[in-house]
Parts: C-alpha cells; structure tokens; sequence
C-alpha cells in the first residue's frame, strides 16, 4: 500500500512499523482527534510516584503523541490540559502543574519547531500570571511557521465558559448591529474558540472514565467517544492506533439513519 511505505519511508519508521499499519484504512485518518489525558495522580499512586512525576510523565507523554499523530496523517490534535474546574485543587497542585506548564512550553519548543508542530491555545488565558501567559506567547510565535500538525492546548478552558462567552460576544455585537438576522448554527460555531479548525471526529479519553467532563461540549456532538482503561502516561503510539482502526471500523451516521 503506497500510504505504507510512505510512512515507513522516514521519520515514521521509529514510530510505526509496516505490519502495525496493515489494517489502516488511508481514506479515512481523523483530521481532528480531542483527548482527555486523564490519569496522571493515579499513574503516580500506582507507581509509588509523588503526583507531580505523575503530572511530568504525562506532560512528556504530550510530544510523543503529537509525533505519532502527524505520522499517521492527524492534522490537529487538542488537548485538554487546564480546566476551569481545575482551579478548586489544591493551591500547592495548581502552582506546581502551572509552572509545569511554563517549564514543558520552554523545553518542548525547540522539539515542536522540529518535529513541525504549532502550538495553538483554547480558553480563557486572562487569568494567568503575565509569566505564563509569556511563555505561552512565545511558544505560538517560535512555531507559527509549522504547518505539519497543531497542537492544542485547553488551558483555563471550559466548554460552559467558552459557550457563555461566544454568546456574550454575539449578543453585544448584535445591539451594536454588527449582527443582522437569525443566529444560526454556523454563526455560534464561528465564534468559538476552535473556529478555525473542524470539529473533532474522536474524542479520546484514557484511564478508564466515560464523561466528557466540559470538554468541547459543541464541537463533539458527533464525535466518536473511545475510552481506555490506561493511564495517561501509558497511553503510547500503539494505543493512538488502536483507537484509530477503532474508529475506522465504526458507521458514523452522523445522527442520520441507515
């Protein structure tokens, strides 16, 4: 199959090897995947780990995904790594998986712009210290030039939120008569955060959960929910591909009958 021997050709071949990629379908590689890396406190418990190793391994385990996906021909892969909901931890735990944050955009930067990957953001990134809304910034602008694979970030992000301040937004542009006519789907959607990419088509939740958690609540509407029992820092490139010949093998109706 020439997609095989493409992605065995280069880069892929420490990734994938061709037998693992015999039963994907070329045709059909999500453009969009949505994970919800759950699982890194109980990663770390499991292991005998403080939670920060645990919150680390998983911050690591962040890139290599990321390489996996662009492999496999994923244009965009969203992460949901800082709720809302968040903030009600532990003070100790907030200020420590912030300045992980800080201390993973600095490190990985050099290994996005390597391996082609853009770092974008979604959600309220006003209630971050000027430091960590620093780093973020510039780590979007070293890799703006990347075009192979986005890498996003839900930070302070909450889909209740996101919808609340899309329609904020709507309904002050519509006084001012910015807007004219009926709001339509479409007109919502171009207002939230993820605009400019298509929705998810799988969403992906590891360590075994079954919610969705205020996790792109309007953009997965039609999405393929896959659920793993690992934790997120076991999750590897063997389990991306497993979702996605899983996903391959499902009908998507997309609310449509037979």
């Amino acid at each position: 199959m020439q997609f095989q021997s493409s992605l065995t050709s280069n880069e892929e071949t420490a990734i994938y090897t061709v037998d693992q990629l015999k039963s994907l379908d070329r045709g059909r590689i999500p453009a969009h995947i949505a994970i919800i890396p759950d699982g890194n406190r109980r990663w770390a418990k499991n292991n005998n780990l403080s939670v920060m190793r645990g919150h680390r391994q998983g911050a690591d385990n962040l890139i290599e995904i990321v390489k996996a996906g662009k492999a496999l021909g994923i244009k965009t892969i969203t992460f949901y790594i800082f709720s809302t909901e968040n903030w009600a931890r532990e003070p100790i735990e907030v200020r420590a998986l912030l300045w992980l944050l800080e201390s993973y955009l600095v490190d990985q930067r050099a290994t996005m712009i390597e391996n082609g990957v853009r770092l974008h953001t979604i959600g309220d990134g006003s209630r971050f210290s000027t430091s960590v809304q620093r780093t973020i910034q510039e780590t979007k602008n070293a890799t703006a030039h990347c075009t192979d694979i986005d890498m996003v970030f839900g930070l302070n992000y909450g889909a209740r939120d996101e919808l609340r301040r899309a329609f904020q937004t709507i309904v002050e542009e519509k006084a001012q008569g910015k807007i004219n006519g009926e709001i339509t789907e479409s007109m919502i959607a171009s207002y939230l955060d993820t605009a400019k990419w298509p929705d998810p088509d799988l969403l992906i939740r590891t360590s075994g959960e079954q919610r969705i958690s205020n996790f792109l609540l309007w953009q997965t509407s039609y999405a393929e929910f896959y659920s793993v029992e690992l934790m997120w820092p076991d999750f590897q490139s063997k389990q991306l591909l497993e979702a996605i010949l899983e996903f391959q093998r499902r009908e998507r109706r997309l609310g449509g009958g037979k």
